[in-house]
């Protein structure tokens, strides 16, 4: 999966992205000792501003002034399923916010300002807790906010955010900011979630921690009439030296300085789990409708009408609602998301109804699978020593001529996969492929075949409890979970091959072995490199896209998403937001031949990897099949009966802004042929045809 990428979720991604890996409401006034939590009750009445002593600029109202803050503490919970995915070194920090008082996206917070907390409690179980000491004098950015026209030397203004690191020592850099700009999520600070232009990434409320060099520096109490802050409309106040918290959940502000400090680290409303679990099986499809037709990000390019899919599936929810019937529920609910030809959109947690009638319907195999060889024949492309298909006599690479009475090709065809939906014809082929030779254990199964050299048999075959035929289809070994995220080895051929298995595993870890790799190749010379794909399900888009600038030596632009904008009512670029190469030092860039595998099991992430390879030319891309055609940003959301639904949120976008991915995939420039030679090779016909091309 590709997780939002966007700054909205600093951990991911995004994105996961996270993309991956792309905020939340004003909650309660808080005036209680700098705490950005509700219970306490503010220790003295509201306050008020006199005038200071030369008439110009009043007094903060200090509530409970112990001296200023040497220690803040507080709490993250979070929600969002991805927010601990790939995550090695989570981070704590103290961050500069020059970003957004200059409306500086780009802006890299510098590692002297960058003063690390501790993470106390078990960072991987919601809510975890933190403690951050700050410095007597802190090492930050002055900024002059109070526009009264005069050059004051400015105050340092602070957020409590969290971050992970990825890249180099254990400070953040270029790429762990995402490029740069300043947090949006999971920060003392409240984000502002729409991507329109006068409201992006615009702060809302929450605490901010500023410090003064002496007690003549201008700070506002307030958002202004434009209710945007540090712009020329807010009221001003003068702090006191040190360090003040500041709580703009309030209106004017308040200010306090305690001795130990609570700020609570916030979830924006668009990166929190959205929850329809509790309301009745007829509501939550109403807001599920809902959600698709104003969120889901390729309704246009996919035809879909919400109208005509509620008026048809809504009575069968009515009608589960009054039976009570779950299976009826969650069947009505996996046909609905059948019906949407995405391979984003599914169930990331089974209905418990459905799943048993899909481990019924697919628990059985055969012991053989099948695969569709150019010119439409369907083949044994594997049979199971020993199994059903064995035991009748089907031989490896036997014709399948009739399934149960039926045309084998005819029988394909009616299969609906379990396992969609699918975004693209030859993603949703396969899965009928996969499929079509899986019955439930104990069925009887009628084969008529014809093996090589040989005339036409029929054999009845029993299913049993095996997936071998399963875990074959493909061809190649899936992952087991043993493998690490990156792992290379030089073949035969002088070439180095390295298989990438996920974008969603250890992310500091991909990164060491990915470096490592490229370091010891430009310490050997050596100039070849074959990148394996095509068991790479993606993660966070953010890691592939970077992943890939080691083989670049200019920051290309390469792409964008759209994102929905309610005060718009559309879905909305922002061309601040273009997603760009993030050059890796020189000594760590590859400048050799390259080919890149790909086939329908690289998906999102991976996906967008290898269209990054495919710009100025710079790899061959090779395979059987384009690869998935998944080109979004997800998000996932709760459904009654235990069931939480996936889908696209966000609409990638080559740099042209046209949509590159979604439907069509990443297609092979060197294809290699469908054939049954192919299919049914002991080798690596894809492999060896990357050989090939890189001069084998």
């Amino acid at each position: 999966m590709k997780l939002p990428v966007s700054r909205t979720l600093p951990v991911l991604l995004a994105a996961i992205i996270l993309p991956v890996l792309a905020c939340g409401p004003i909650q309660d006034v808080v005036q209680n000792l700098g705490s950005s939590t509700p219970e306490a009750e503010p220790t003295t009445p509201p306050a008020t501003y006199p005038p200071s002593i030369n008439g110009e600029i009043p007094l903060a109202n200090i509530i409970g002034d112990e001296g200023g803050p040497v220690l803040v503490r507080g709490t993250v919970a979070y929600t969002n399923p991805f927010f601990t995915e790939g995550v090695a070194q989570p981070l704590i920090i103290l961050e500069d916010q020059t970003g957004f008082v200059d409306r500086n996206k780009d802006y890299i917070i510098p590692v002297d300002s960058q003063v690390l907390g501790q993470i106390t409690t078990d960072f991987y179980t919601s809510p975890f807790d933190y403690e951050l000491e700050l410095p007597s004098v802190p090492d930050g950015t002055y900024r002059d906010v109070d526009h009264n026209g005069q050059a004051d030397q400015g105050v340092m203004v602070f957020a409590v955010a969290y971050w992970t690191n990825i890249w180099g020592d254990p400070y953040l850099e270029e790429r762990d900011l995402y490029g740069g700009g300043w947090s949006t999520a999971y920060a003392s600070t409240r984000v502002s979630s729409d991507p329109a232009p006068e409201q992006e990434m615009e702060i809302v409320g929450g605490s901010y921690i500023v410090y003064a060099s002496d007690d003549q520096q201008g700070f506002p109490s307030g958002f202004g009439a434009d209710g945007l802050l540090f712009t020329e409309d807010d009221p001003i106040v003068r702090l006191p030296a040190g360090y003040t918290i500041v709580n703009m959940d309030s209106a004017p502000f308040t200010y306090s300085r305690p001795r130990e400090a609570t700020l609570e680290l916030f979830e924006p409303e668009d990166s929190a789990l959205v929850d329809y679990s509790d309301q009745s099986y007829a509501e939550a499809f109403d807001s599920m409708v809902e959600k698709f037709r104003t969120e889901y990000a390729f309704t246009e390019y996919k035809n879909i009408d919400w109208d005509a899919l509620s008026a048809e599936f809504r009575p069968r929810f009515e009608e589960a609602e009054r039976r009570n019937d779950e299976e009826g529920y969650g069947l009505a609910l996996w046909e609905f998301i059948q019906r949407i030809p995405d391979g984003h959109v599914y169930m990331a947690e089974w209905n418990p109804s459905v799943l048993d009638r899909l481990r019924e319907a697919l628990g059985g195999g055969i012991g053989m699978a099948v695969r569709e060889v150019e010119g439409g024949s369907i083949i044994a492309s594997f049979i199971l020593p020993g199994g059903p298909a064995d035991t009748a006599g089907i031989q490896h690479g036997a014709t399948i001529v009739t399934i149960n009475g039926s045309p084998a090709e005819d029988f394909v065809n009616a299969v609906v996969p379990w396992l969609g939906p699918f975004g693209t014809d030859h993603t949703r082929r396969l899965g009928q492929l996969h499929e079509a030779t899986r019955f439930p254990v104990g069925d009887t199964v009628r084969i008529t075949y014809r093996n090589p050299g040989g005339g036409e048999a029929t054999a009845s075959l029993t299913a049993i409890n095996e997936w071998d035929s399963w875990d074959a289809f493909s061809g190649i070994a899936a992952p087991n979970g043993y493998e690490l995220p990156v792992q290379y080895q030089v073949l035969d051929s002088g070439i180095v091959y390295v298989q990438i298995t996920s974008f969603l595993d250890n992310d500091l870890l991909s990164i060491q072995l990915w470096e490592r790799m490229i370091q010891q190749m430009n310490n050997d010379g050596m100039d070849r490199l074959i990148i394996d794909m095509r068991q790479n399900g993606g993660g966070s888009g953010f890691l592939a896209d970077q992943m890939a600038a080691y083989f670049f030596n200019q920051p290309l632009v390469i792409g964008n998403t759209a994102y929905y904008s309610e005060s718009l009512g559309e879905f909305y670029v922002n061309p601040d937001s273009e997603e760009k190469f993030i050059l890796p030092p020189e000594d760590l860039r590859f400048n050799g031949q390259v080919a890149v595998l790909i086939g329908p099991d690289c998906a999102s992430a991976c996906e967008f990897f290898s269209y990054d390879m495919t710009l100025q030319d710079r790899a061959t891309i090779v395979g059987f099949y384009p690869t998935a055609g998944m080109g979004g940003s997800v998000e996932y959301f709760d459904m009654p009966g235990g069931t939480q639904l996936s889908f696209t949120i966000g609409r990638g976008l080559d740099a042209e802004g046209n949509i590159h991915i979604e439907g069509i995939g990443v297609v092979p420039d060197v294809p290699v042929p469908l054939t049954a030679e192919n299919l049914l090779s002991d080798g690596d016909p894809v492999l060896e045809a990357a050989i090939t091309a890189l001069g084998g």
